[in-house]
């Protein structure tokens, strides 16, 4: 919508001072919003023009009073023009602040960052996990060393964002920080919501990421065979710690659950499922999705080995998990002693669970995406490899319809 920005100059006749003379005003209408102020300037009432909106007559003080006054009407159409100049919307807040000389509130990144992630943190255990905080922590901590090593700055206007500082911050990424293609691009989201709820809050004119694009490339997602889940369910370990990981790890391989959801689950979570048999019903805390697993036979093996455990009567607890850090890193031992020649980590369960457990022995992959908790089937196809044993027995079906179905009479050369 185009701006109207009306001038108009009167008397304020309930103003009159001791000389009879009465204050001239100045009367600015933007968009049907009136803003009077004061000229400064006094007239008496018969000398003044209501008409003309000027005072009469050619004296000395008449273009002396009437000079100012048009001096103070182009002063208002260069308000408009340098508002326009610079890009910011001609609002009746926005004109008046310039016109009066105010400076609107200058908004910095940092600040802005802090309290949205303080409001994530409140929210924790609510509709965020732990680990969106924490990775949100970790896009501030990278913003805040990208403007000491681009800026020397320790904060930023962010009227001063714009498609060059967000190539710089993914250049630094990639270089300084060496990320990956996808942990950068990811980085990238995270400071693109910051940005977005500034738009949001109109604090922004414009989205500086308007012409920026990235891209999440394909990761080749490692799995284990049905071999190697032979050899490590099979392998006698001497070490207790070693054989608790690999058991917990073998549940996650038959059950689809993330370490985080193995970790949370109580026997509560067990119940008798549509076909009378027992599954797991839990939710994702990744997505808040439900998760409903039924439980299979070695799945059960495993609980039944740990219902009696100390940590799993004391914390309520399913299995007795090891922090993450701890599992990942005795599953690279697991990996050594069981001649694995993958590098083992607690995320591979799922992606077994998703590939070599289900897919390959024939379950329809919407029964997998549900099991698994995903939103939609396109994150299931992810993590669901097609293996070439499932392509040879598909096409193996195909061939003897053809077989049958199919007369070839003649020779194909």
């Amino acid at each position: 919508m185009k701006t109207k920005i009306t001038v108009l100059y009167y008397l304020r006749k309930s103003k009159v001072n001791a000389q009879g003379q009465m204050p001239i005003y100045q009367r600015i209408t933007i968009n049907g919003q009136r803003y009077d102020v004061s000229t400064g300037l006094f007239v008496v009432e018969e000398k003044w023009s209501v008409e003309a909106v000027k005072m009469k007559g050619n004296t000395e003080e008449a273009r002396l009073i009437n000079g100012r006054l048009d001096m103070m009407r182009a002063t208002v159409y260069e308000t408009e023009k340098k508002l326009f100049m610079n890009r910011v919307e001609i609002t009746f807040e926005n004109f008046k602040n310039e016109y009066q000389g105010k400076k609107s509130r200058e908004r910095v990144l940092v600040p802005i960052f802090e309290e949205h992630n303080r409001k994530i943190k409140e929210l924790v255990g609510q509709e965020y996990a732990p680990g969106t905080y924490e990775r949100y922590q970790t896009s501030l901590k990278h913003t805040k060393d990208f403007l000491l090593w681009k800026y020397n700055f320790t904060d930023i206007n962010i009227e001063k964002i714009d498609h060059s500082f967000i190539t710089e911050y993914e250049f630094y990424l990639r270089s300084v920080r060496r990320c990956a293609n996808n942990t950068a691009v990811k980085y990238i989201k995270n400071f693109h919501k910051i940005i977005n709820e500034c738009l949001a809050n109109a604090w922004l004119n414009k989205d500086p990421f308007v012409n920026y694009k990235a891209k999440i490339k394909e990761v080749v997602r490692e799995f284990l065979t049905e071999k190697e889940i032979e050899q490590l369910i099979n392998k006698a370990f001497v070490s207790e710690r070693l054989e608790l990981v690999r058991d917990i790890f073998v549940f996650s391989c038959f059950t689809g659950l993330a370490y985080i959801d193995v970790k949370n689950l109580t026997k509560s979570h067990i119940s008798i499922g549509i076909d009378g048999e027992k599954w797991i019903f839990t939710h994702r805390q990744k997505t808040e999705t439900a998760s409903k697993i039924p439980i299979l036979p070695v799945t059960q093996m495993i609980i039944d080995k740990y219902v009696d455990h100390p940590q799993s009567c004391n914390q309520d607890k399913l299995l007795p998990v090891l922090s993450n850090q701890k599992m990942n890193a005795y599953l690279k031992e697991i990996a050594t002693v069981c001649e694995i020649e993958k590098e083992l980590t607690f995320h591979i369960a799922r992606h077994t669970f998703a590939t070599t457990v289900t897919l390959t022995n024939g379950v329809p992959i919407e029964s997998v995406s549900k099991m698994l908790g995903h939103k939609n089937i396109r994150t299931t196809q992810h993590y669901a490899k097609v293996l070439d044993r499932k392509i040879s027995e598909d096409m193996k079906i195909l061939r003897e319809k053809l077989s049958c179905t199919i007369n070839i009479k003649q020779k194909i050369v």
